[in-house]
C-alpha cells in the first residue's frame, strides 16, 4: 500500500473514532426543561420562579457515562498526536474537536450548578465580548440594532398573519427540499412535539413544531436557514470520504454555522425586521442573567417587548435551559449575531485579498473560520473534497463579490456625514 493511502486511512480512522464518540452526546435534549415546568409557572399566574435546581437535571440522566466518554476522547487524542505528530494540520483539527467535546461533556454534568454557565461562556462566548479592544460588545450591538428596529416598527410595516400550521409547512417545506437536494431525497420534514424553537435541524432533516403557525416568510427563512445552511453543511460533511469528523459540529462550529445561516437570510432578502428583532432580544436577554438578572427578570424584558406570557415563558427558558432559574445563562445564542460579523468580515477580507476559492469551504461540513486554511490546503492535498451542495449565493462568486466591494466601500462612509447631506431630503 502506498503511503499516501495509508495515511489517508489513519486520518479516516481517527475521525470515524471521533464521530462514533460524539454521537451519544445530545445537548439540547440534555438541557430543555420539560412541559410540567411550564404549566406550573403558569398556574403560578407566572410570578413564581420555575423550580429548576441541579436536583431537577440528576432525575434526567444523560444516557451514557460522562467519565468513560470524557476518557474515550482523550484516548482519542492521544491516538491523533502518536499517529499524526504534534503538528499535522487535521490533527490539530481533530485534537481541539476532542478538547471541545470534553468540555461539552463537563458542560453537562454540571446542569444546575454555577459551573454550567461558565463553561457556556467558555464554549459560546459571553454577551459582554468584544470583537477587539475598544470595539462594542455583542450587547452593544444589540442595543443599536434595537434602537434601528424601533424606528423601522413605528413605520407601521405590514406584518403578515402567520396562517400556515404546521402540516402545510411540512409539505411545503419538503418540496423546497427535494428541489434543493435532488441527489438526496432522504432529506425529511416532519412534525415534532419535543423542540423549543419553532423548527430545528438534523443532519438530513428538519422537524416542525406541531403546534407552530408560519407565514410565508417564516417558511423561507426556515429554507435557507435551516435546509440550505444547516442539512447542507451536513449532507457535505457525510460525503466527506476521509475528513468524516466534518459531518459533525462541535461549539466552535456552531459560531460560523449560525452565521452563515444569518447571513444566507440576509443575501437571499429571506430576513425581516421581527426576526432580527428576535436575535437581537435574545442577546439582550443573555446580557440581563449575566449581570445577575433571574428568570423573572427576563421574562419580564419579553413581556415589555410585546411578546406573549407564552412566548415569553418560551424565550426565558431559552436563556436558562441547563442552568437554575436564578443561575449564569446558556449562552449559546449569542452566536447568531457573534457568528454573522465574524463570517461577514472573513468573506470580506477573502474578497479584498483575492482568495475567493475559500469561500465555497465553507460549506464543505460543519466548518470553523479558524480552520479555514487548513481546510484549503486539505482539498489541494485530497484529504477534504469540496462542498456537493452550494446555496445560490455561494455558487456565483462573481455576484457574491460584486456585493462584498460595495459593501466594503460603503463601510467606509461616515453616515453621521450622509446624515448630515440628506438632512434636507429625507
Amino acid at each position: 500500500m502506498k503511503q499516501n493511502e495509508q495515511y489517508q486511512l489513519v486520518i479516516r480512522s481517527l475521525s470515524d473514532r471521533i464521530v462514533e464518540a460524539q454521537a451519544p452526546i445530545r445537548v439540547l435534549d440534555a438541557i430543555k426543561w420539560d412541559d410540567s415546568v411550564r404549566d406550573a409557572f403558569f398556574q403560578k399566574r407566572c410570578k413564581a420562579l420555575p423550580d429548576v435546581t441541579a436536583d431537577y437535571y440528576a432525575q434526567r440522566p444523560l444516557g451514557y457515562n460522562p467519565g468513560e466518554l470524557r476518557q474515550a476522547f482523550q484516548d482519542i487524542e492521544r491516538d491523533i498526536t502518536r499517529q499524526l505528530g504534534t503538528f499535522n494540520p487535521v490533527g490539530q483539527i481533530m485534537r481541539r474537536m476532542c478538547r471541545e467535546y470534553r468540555m461539552v461533556i463537563r458542560m453537562l454534568e454540571a446542569r444546575g450548578n454555577p459551573d454550567f454557565g461558565l463553561i457556556s461562556q467558555e464554549l459560546y462566548g459571553a454577551a459582554s465580548d468584544a470583537f477587539h479592544a475598544g470595539d462594542p460588545t455583542l450587547t452593544d450591538l444589540g442595543i443599536a440594532l434595537s434602537e434601528s428596529l424601533s424606528n423601522i416598527a413605528r413605520t407601521e410595516i405590514a406584518r403578515e398573519p402567520k396562517t400556515i400550521a404546521a402540516p402545510e409547512a411540512v409539505e411545503i417545506l419538503q418540496a423546497r427540499m427535494n428541489d434543493a437536494f435532488p441527489d438526496d431525497q432522504a432529506v425529511r420534514v416532519f412534525e415534532s412535539d419535543g423542540i423549543v424553537a419553532d423548527a430545528a435541524a438534523g443532519a438530513d432533516y428538519i422537524k416542525i413544531r406541531s403546534d407552530a403557525k408560519f407565514n410565508q416568510r417564516d417558511l423561507n427563512i426556515l429554507a435557507v436557514h435551516e435546509g440550505m445552511v444547516h442539512v447542507a453543511t451536513s449532507l457535505n460533511g457525510q460525503h466527506q470520504p476521509i475528513c468524516t469528523f466534518l459531518a459533525k459540529g462541535p461549539p466552535s462550529s456552531t459560531v460560523t454555522q449560525e452565521g452563515l445561516a444569518i447571513l444566507m437570510e440576509v443575501l437571499t432578502f429571506a430576513s425581516y425586521p421581527a426576526r432580527l428583532r428576535k436575535l437581537t432580544d435574545r442577546t439582550r436577554a443573555i446580557q440581563i442573567a449575566e449581570t445577575g438578572g433571574d428568570f423573572m427578570d427576563v421574562f419580564q424584558f419579553y413581556r415589555d417587548e410585546g411578546y406573549s406570557r407564552e412566548d415569553g415563558y418560551n424565550n426565558a427558558s431559552r436563556v436558562f435551559r441547563g442552568s437554575s432559574s436564578s443561575g449564569l445563562p446558556f449562552t449559546k445564542d449569542l452566536v447568531y449575531l457573534k457568528g454573522f460579523i465574524l463570517t461577514y468580515n472573513y468573506i470580506q477580507l477573502a474578497v479584498r485579498k483575492g482568495k475567493l476559492q475559500q469561500i465555497p469551504l465553507l460549506f464543505c461540513g460543519k466548518t470553523t473560520l479558524e480552520d479555514m486554511r487548513t481546510l484549503n490546503q486539505l482539498v489541494e492535498e485530497g484529504l477534504v473534497v469540496p462542498p456537493r451542495y452550494l446555496p445560490a449565493p455561494f455558487a456565483d462568486l462573481n455576484a457574491l463579490s460584486a456585493w462584498m466591494c460595495f459593501s466594503g466601500f460603503l463601510n467606509n462612509l461616515s453616515l453621521e456625514r450622509v446624515e448630515a447631506d440628506y438632512a434636507n431630503i429625507l
